[in-house]
């Protein structure tokens, strides 16, 4: 799939920003491609970049409509698609991210038929997966895990990444979401695949690799949360992770769109430990990562040095102070062979 930039970003009228998502990480690792965003009456959500027309952000050189927003079920809202076929008339491509196909709905079909314009949809993919075998391959690999969803498990292995490659080391991104298919222009969104095949489809996307090489897997969902804990599972198996990170948002009570508690970080480390066992008995948790954007500096700094203290692992928020101590412990636990 190649997707043409740069991009239009499309934020309809979400309620939050977490409800764009999309859009936020997109424009946070390759801010280059986001040149405008356009939002509709009542959107709540603000990329920091300049609103646009579509006749502007054509003269500014865009190439392609991303519907930068997730929403339960992945839907796409019918007052949007009116926007969509706009954008397809002017001469833009679309991209999407939604559970819903876009050549699935009649009026963007057609507009884009007669207008000779591209309809990507991120989710899904014609490859076919096998299921998962669980038989030990050659390379390392890395899963973030959470305690709930939209934690930041994407944002953390993106900086690991970086950090990891600063340092020397051999290390790649391993998209299982649609903005990371955005972000690294390959992966999978792993909540498309039919169950039976999760598993399987982090396999291939984590093959045999090199002994030092690092494939580093974005999590997806909470092993915790009832919506999602069955694609959390899969990717925990298929990744047959040498090492994970526990990623954490300190000011929720409740879990994101249901009324259950999160778990502590300590039962995220057991149960990951416990299941992720079987397909990697040598499983281990490197370091936990917090997103502290709703705190201070100072009390921020506070919380991270408590939870490192209580789990004797280093502790960070990768955005805000950078992940230097969860190199030093990959590093140390897992010298060069």
């Amino acid at each position: 799939m190649q997707i043409a930039t740069p991009y239009l970003m499309f934020l309809g009228d979400v309620p939050d920003t977490l409800a764009a998502k999309t859009a936020y990480g997109i424009k946070d690792w390759r801010p280059e491609w986001c040149v405008g965003q356009m939002r509709l009456p009542g959107c709540a959500a603000d990329l920091g970049i300049p609103d646009m027309t579509l006749p502007e952000a054509l003269a500014k050189g865009c190439r392609t409509l991303v519907i930068g927003v997730v929403n339960a079920g992945g839907v796409l809202p019918d007052h949007w698609v009116k926007e969509i076929v706009a954008a397809i008339e002017a001469g833009l491509d679309v991209a999407s991210g939604l559970h819903v196909k876009l050549g699935a709905v009649p009026a963007i079909a057609e507009a884009a038929a007669r207008r000779g314009r591209q309809l990507h949809d991120v989710r899904h993919t014609d490859e076919r997966f096998p299921t998962g075998k669980g038989t030990k391959r050659a390379g390392r690999r890395l899963l973030t895990v959470g305690t709930d969803c939209s934690v930041g498990k994407k944002y953390t292995v993106l900086a690991l990444e970086r950090g990891m490659r600063e340092r020397g080391l051999d290390a790649d991104f391993c998209a299982t979401g649609q903005t990371g298919v955005f972000i690294s222009g390959r992966g999978v969104a792993i909540d498309a695949v039919v169950a039976d095949f999760i598993s399987g489809a982090v396999e291939t996307i984590s093959p045999e690799a090199a002994p030092n090489h690092w494939d580093l897997i974005e999590g997806q969902g909470s092993l915790f949360h009832p919506s999602f804990a069955g694609v959390s599972l899969g990717l925990l198996h298929g990744a047959q992770a040498d090492a994970f990170v526990v990623c954490h948002e300190p000011t929720r009570s409740t879990m994101r769109g249901v009324k259950h508690p999160l778990p502590t970080l300590q039962q995220v480390i057991d149960l990951t430990v416990q299941l992720g066992s079987l397909t990697n008995p040598a499983i281990k948790p490197v370091g936990i990562s917090v997103n502290t954007q709703a705190l201070g500096e100072s009390e921020a700094k506070a919380l991270l040095d408590k939870l490192a203290a209580e789990h004797s692992l280093p502790a960070t928020d990768p955005v805000r102070f950078g992940v230097a101590g969860l190199v030093d412990r990959i590093v140390a636990e897992f010298p060069e062979v």
